[in-house]
């Protein structure tokens, strides 16, 4: 376990070198130096893993502090590493599917300009993340949670002579900051009234003080809720996510699967302690992911660009996390956490040997008929389309889900409304992936394939397929025989796992498996035979205005233009010419007209030279007599 610093020390060791060196290398030394530090820091998480499984019980943490980083008065800041169950499924679920992402990178990037530059923006984007989930305190945590924002705004506008990229990764970059400003202000509050910013011994002053804390907590919790909906993309912080593809493909699966987006979920989990002390907190954690789980898979309906259908999906699906955090089904959140950390990776990096194929096309309605010219995307999207809709049984997707299903209608923090929203959303992934499955594979042929995937590409989607179908098999409900060394792991960080009579865990999870099915078959039956008939028909003024909205994203882009954006420039407007200005201004004015008569005295004539040091030799002799 002493091996732990190294995890994110690789990553970042890459980064440093591909930052000073990359520009020197050729590709394929970028390439190897970029994927071998992450598979590096992978094996390190499987080795502290094994260490820890034989070293420790589960309810037991490893600390290990590297050096004094703050030692300011009564602020003692170490740089310190913290593993329990939560840190370690984090870290190993982080490092394998970057690692697998940064293989499929390898070959899909290396035409592309900036190939050291990608590979170091996603070293340091993977370091970020494992700072984040491994830091003992909340300074720490912050480092990494700013670290993920930076290499988000560097990976999204990394082709960075368009425009809209730029623009696309600004948005991205502000609208986190939201966010992070709430949680800054979290971290402070917390100070103040613990005197602490150690993680553990923060919670601990919670739990000692119960009733006592009940403000405090209710203020912190909502603060903290405010820097994770800034950074998972929930309501009402959600609308930078959907312009986030602008990026490459491989940056789009890295924030969707490991990193960035769940860091809000890894938030809550780890500050589970606080939100447990008020109801209230709950009730909001799981109002917003139900609300956003609907909304998202509304909006993915309608989408034309394949890439922002799957960025509503991670929306929707980090809305069923909420949704468990907010019910005190934090395990739950975790299992669906690692398992849509599998089957999104993979339809992203289908999707990106589709987009790729097709000469850089998103549009799925100028896709078609690829499930034979394109067999191993075919058939891995679908295996991530079936995970992410839950078939029954099969997939990881449906364990996860189903747990997130039961505990929002049996917890006592859950509620038959909540239930029916996750129902509503659940059924509708089923439709709006498929929707995508059926019009890019089955469909009626589109643009010719222009380019093929290469072993590394399709080695990575193969694998993955794999976890996105054995991955649920670690969480199974007790009605399936309970194998479950997942939730029986981690509940040495949350606790036991919310306890059922098996024949009403059995109803519910019938239920779930039906509306699954339903979801399936509705995106098969409207998409697939009857797509000319549906496209043929002539469709009412209503239909397309609700599907305008939806297609807008419910409108939130254009209420914020409005309400913020627009009103914020005129008082800029307002206020461009204030005193401040005017001093600057002047002084600008003044250096210049400075600068301009010293340029005239350099004329070029030995002449006005000789004169100058004549006068000159002048004025210093008549200054000495007179000092005399």
């Amino acid at each position: 376990m002493h091996l732990l610093w190294l995890a994110p020390a690789l990553p970042l060791a890459g980064a440093l070198i591909l930052a000073i060196f990359g520009g020197l290398m050729p590709r394929r030394a970028a390439g190897v130096i970029g994927c071998l530090s992450v598979g590096l820091a992978w094996i390190v998480s499987l080795i502290v893993a094994v260490a820890y499984h034989s070293a420790l019980p589960p309810s037991a943490a490893f600390r290990q502090t590297l050096f004094a980083w703050i030692d300011i008065g009564p602020l003692h800041v170490p740089m310190g590493l913290y593993l329990d169950p939560l840190s370690l499924v984090m870290m190993t679920v982080v490092t394998f599917v970057g690692f697998i992402i940064h293989l499929y990178s390898a070959a899909f990037m290396y035409r592309e300009d900036g190939y050291s530059r990608f590979f170091c923006y996603m070293n340091l984007f993977v370091a970020s993340m494992l700072i984040l989930v491994l830091g003992d305190n909340l300074v720490s945590l912050y480092l990494g949670w700013e670290g993920v924002g930076l290499c988000s705004y560097l990976l999204i506008g990394f082709w960075y002579r368009d425009a809209a990229n730029g623009r696309a990764a600004q948005k991205a970059f502000i609208v986190t900051r939201i966010g992070d400003t709430s949680l800054a202000i979290a971290l402070f509050l917390l100070f103040w009234r613990f005197g602490t910013l150690d993680i553990q011994q923060a919670m601990n002053g919670i739990s000692a003080a119960g009733a006592g804390i009940m403000a405090t907590a209710t203020v912190a919790g909502l603060l903290i809720l405010g820097g994770a909906v800034g950074k998972s993309a929930q309501i009402p912080l959600q609308t930078w996510l959907p312009d986030a593809m602008a990026g490459p493909t491989p940056v789009s699966a890295l924030i969707h699967a490991a990193t960035m987006v769940t860091a809000g979920v890894y938030l809550i989990a780890r500050t589970h302690v606080l939100f447990s002390m008020t109801r209230t907190g709950m009730l909001i954690v799981a109002i917003v992911g139900a609300a956003t789980a609907v909304y998202a898979a509304c909006s993915a309906l309608t989408q034309r660009d394949i890439k922002r259908v799957l960025a509503y999906s991670t929306i929707s699906q980090i809305g069923f996390m909420f949704l468990a955090l907010g019910v005190g089904a934090y395990w739950a959140a975790i299992f669906h956490f690692m398992t849509h950390a599998f089957f999104k990776a993979l339809l992203f990096l289908s999707a990106g040997i589709v987009v790729q194929g097709l000469g850089e096309e998103h549009d799925i309605y100028r896709m078609g008929g690829l499930w034979r010219k394109l067999p191993t995307a075919g058939w891995t999207f679908l295996v991530g389309a079936l995970s992410l809709s839950a078939l029954p049984l099969v997939t990881a997707g449906f364990y996860s889900k189903d747990v997130i299903l039961w505990a929002s209608w049996a917890s006592p923090f859950g509620a038959p409304i909540l239930w029916a929203a996750a129902i509503v959303a659940a059924c509708l992934t089923g439709v709006y992936i498929f929707r995508v499955f059926c019009v890019v594979f089955l469909g009626p042929e589109g643009k010719p394939v222009e380019r093929r995937p290469g072993v590394l590409v399709n080695l990575a989607v193969i694998v993955l397929s794999f976890f996105a179908i054995a991955a649920g098999f670690v969480g199974m409900p007790a009605v399936l025989g309970g194998f479950n060394p997942l939730g029986r792991f981690l509940a040495g960080v949350f606790g036991r796992a919310l306890a059922a009579s098996g024949q009403s865990e059995g109803l519910f999870l019938v239920i779930s498996a039906i509306v699954a099915v339903i979801g399936i078959a509705l995106g098969y039956l409207l998409f697939a035979p009857l797509r000319a008939w549906a496209s043929a028909t002539i469709r009412p003024p209503a239909y397309n205005a609700v599907r305008q909205f939806l297609l807008a994203g419910w409108g939130f882009d254009r209420l914020y233009d409005r309400l913020l954006v627009r009103p914020y420039v005129f008082l800029t407007t307002l206020n461009r010419s204030d005193f401040i200005d005017w001093f600057y201004t002047g002084l600008a004015l003044g250096v210049g007209g400075s600068s301009r008569a010293m340029s005239a005295t350099q004329s070029g004539r030995l002449r006005n030279y000789a004169t100058g040091l004549l006068l000159g030799a002048v004025l210093v002799v008549g200054a000495l007599l007179l000092l005399r």
